[in-house]
């Protein structure tokens, strides 16, 4: 895994003090015992600490002359030795008359808008992120992905204006941007962007479906600059049927596309309802104008329990395509390949089991990954592992969720009643696929159609042990089924930890009203109490309201926050100033959790959950069982 640096963040938390935190690694010791120094103005370095810090990875400092430069460096401690401290940066560095406030500002270049063939305008919207260390120094860059302001969902025709996929430093460096073309469309469900360290060299690689005209991150052109494969009449307007389709994995330093091969499974027939074999394309994905067969997923995988592994996904309500592939000395070979419509016995009853989202972990215990494929699990050789036969959905959530059954447990809600009859709300044995619980309508309670659109599942109630869960429809649960609320948590969309306990906190907006907060479940009044909001930010995807990314990007274990703000200028990463007595290994260092932030911007973006029980009442974890990689100039 990445080979991460001490991550020390330091904000201005009041007038009066500044709040400082910083990473304990996953190859570090548990009790691992810490030194905190400021230095001022560049003078010498002056220890805070007047015993070594062996709790929480956090300080507050109260002595700071602010209107000064104030660095802080942390330096771990083994034995009577003190090891070198933590790299000076752009984080731990707070500048004479620092304002108060909790976020690292990251200025963006916002895309040129444009004008379509039908003669439409438009401008742009940062949307989601992801993070890597594109250039190996320890610290996460982010990645943005531009998206125009008439992207569309497959249902609907239209032309969009060209995608766009941004990397900056954390102190507001402009990288470089990849120009996906006219002939990648926009919406949630056709650019899902990979950002890992593939063949471990310590430095992360981007990957993600191309086409003719994209243009790399040093200008050069993929395919046929000229092409344009965009659909002009009825229903096809807008929509790319046609034309080759590419997977190309860029260089994380600079953008260059390094390799591109053809995108597996190419569409099969031509995706188009006036072509020969239409009826034939139709059968196989439900329908003809693009709106089954471009329903994309990607992840990250660790299918050898060693290496990571780049799953590229198509299709859900029907047919459903999985393939994994290999970033070995520079060249991408297939691993293997998963179709629920290639005639293998038993991969039938995979059709249309699929979400609107994707989840990784080690369900079997055996060391190695398996994809969790909405109502599904594919087995990390490329075999299936099981199908519950529920249908299609749009939340789902893995983890250990009841720390005293043992394994992990899946929450999901669906969206066809005729499928998943009583268990629209679905919890599963994460293994197995066996249904643990499930709450269905009786009758029209919910609907006719009953879609049950959200769903979320966190350690939110300390009453009762493990995680609850909740949808749009129904009750609060806990793990074992029974209610523990009548009205359940309005925030159904988000999750952070943020406070300095271990329950979870609700990250969530409203789009309407352009806010974007934090609120945590009071269980005493069964209602959200806000803890934290900015007015200047707001959130992505429409109802959705998800942030552009949330995950432990540096600082203690709690988890930050990326929103952008409404003019698309900034992105600001909030990170808690609340003190917590807790102490935990970077988040990052849990294989399932960092997976997770790698596939968070995939279609309908889920919160990331880790591979053990984090909540009330939880056992201290193991150390991580992982070797950080080596970084190695080519």
């Amino acid at each position: 895994m990445e080979a991460l640096d001490r991550g020390v963040v330091a904000v201005r938390a009041t007038k009066s003090s500044a709040f400082v935190s910083w990473r304990l690694l996953g190859t570090e010791a548990s009790d691992m015992a810490f030194d905190i120094y400021r230095t001022t103005d560049g003078g010498a370095p002056v220890k805070l600490n007047t015993a070594p810090l062996a709790k929480a990875t956090h300080f507050t400092d109260k002595s700071a002359d602010f209107s000064k430069t104030n660095t802080y460096s942390v330096r771990a401690i083994t034995g009577e030795q003190s090891l070198p401290a933590a790299k000076t940066t752009s984080l731990n560095t707070l500048r004479p008359n620092a304002p108060v406030r909790q976020y690292i500002s990251i200025p963006l270049r916002i895309p040129e808008g444009g004008v379509t063939p039908a003669g439409e305008s438009y401008t742009y919207n940062a949307n989601d992120c992801s993070v890597g260390d594109l250039d190996g120094d320890g610290e996460y860059e982010i990645i943005l992905k531009w998206d125009p302001t008439n992207a569309h969902d497959n249902a609907h025709d239209g032309y969009t204006g060209n995608v766009y996929i941004d990397a900056y430093k954390l102190d507001g460096t402009f990288l470089w941007r990849i120009d996906l073309g006219k002939n990648i469309r926009a919406g949630a469900h056709y650019t899902q962007f990979q950002v890992y360290d593939f063949d471990g060299d310590g430095f992360a690689e981007v990957a993600c479906k191309t086409a003719d005209g994209t243009i790399d991150g040093v200008g050069k052109v993929i395919g046929d600059a000229n092409a344009d494969h965009r659909g002009t009449e009825g229903r096809h307007t807008g929509r790319i049927l046609s034309g080759p389709e590419y997977l190309t994995i860029f260089n994380g330093r600079t953008g260059a596309a390094m390799s591109t091969v053809q995108y597996l499974p190419q569409r099969d027939p031509e995706n188009r309802d006036d072509n020969p074999d239409g009826a034939r394309q139709k059968k196989i994905w439900g329908d003809a104008h693009g709106n089954r067969i471009d329903r994309f997923l990607a992840a990250t995988a660790y299918l050898d329990g060693s290496r990571p592994s780049l799953v590229m996904c198509r299709g859900y309500y029907t047919r459903a395509v999985l393939v994994a592939w290999d970033w070995r000395g520079g060249k991408l070979a297939q691993r293997w390949i998963f179709d629920s419509e290639d005639g293998t016995p038993g991969n039938k009853k995979y059709n249309g089991q699929g979400a609107h989202s994707v989840t990784v972990g080690d369900v079997d215990g055996d060391g190695c990954d398996e994809i969790i494929y909405g109502a599904a699990a594919i087995n990390n050789d490329g075999t299936g592992l099981y199908s519950t036969g529920l249908g299609h959905g749009d939340a789902l959530h893995m983890s250990v969720m009841d720390p005293d059954r043992g394994g992990q447990q899946v929450f999901m809600v669906h969206e066809s009643r005729s499928s998943y009859g009583d268990a629209g709300i679905e919890y599963r044995d994460a293994r197995t696929g066996m249904l643990l619980f499930g709450v269905g309508p009786k009758g029209d309670e919910w609907g006719k159609k009953a879609d049950i659109g959200r769903g979320v599942a966190a350690d939110i109630d300390p009453r009762t042990k493990g995680y609850e869960m909740w949808a749009s429809y129904g009750a609060l649960y806990d793990n074992k089924g029974n209610v523990i609320s009548k009205t359940p948590p309005r925030e159904k969309n988000f999750l952070i930890w943020w406070d300095g306990d271990l329950l979870r906190e609700f990250l969530d907006g409203d789009s309407r009203r352009e806010r974007a907060w934090i609120s945590k479940w009071n269980w005493k009044t069964q209602t959200s109490d806000m803890l934290f909001s900015d007015p200047e930010c707001v959130t992505n995807n429409g109802t959705k309201a998800t942030p552009c990314l949330s995950g432990d990007i540096f600082g203690d274990w709690r988890e930050e926050v990326i929103w952008r703000t409404k003019d698309n200028r900034e992105l600001r990463i909030y990170t808690t100033t609340i003190p917590t007595e807790h102490r935990l290994h970077t988040l990052m260092h849990d294989r399932q959790y960092r997976l997770a932030i790698a596939w968070q911007n995939t279609t309908y973006n889920q919160p990331p959950h880790p591979g053990f029980y984090l909540g009330e009442g939880m056992k201290p974890p193991a150390k991580p069982d992982i070797v950080t990689a080596v970084r190695s100039e080519k």
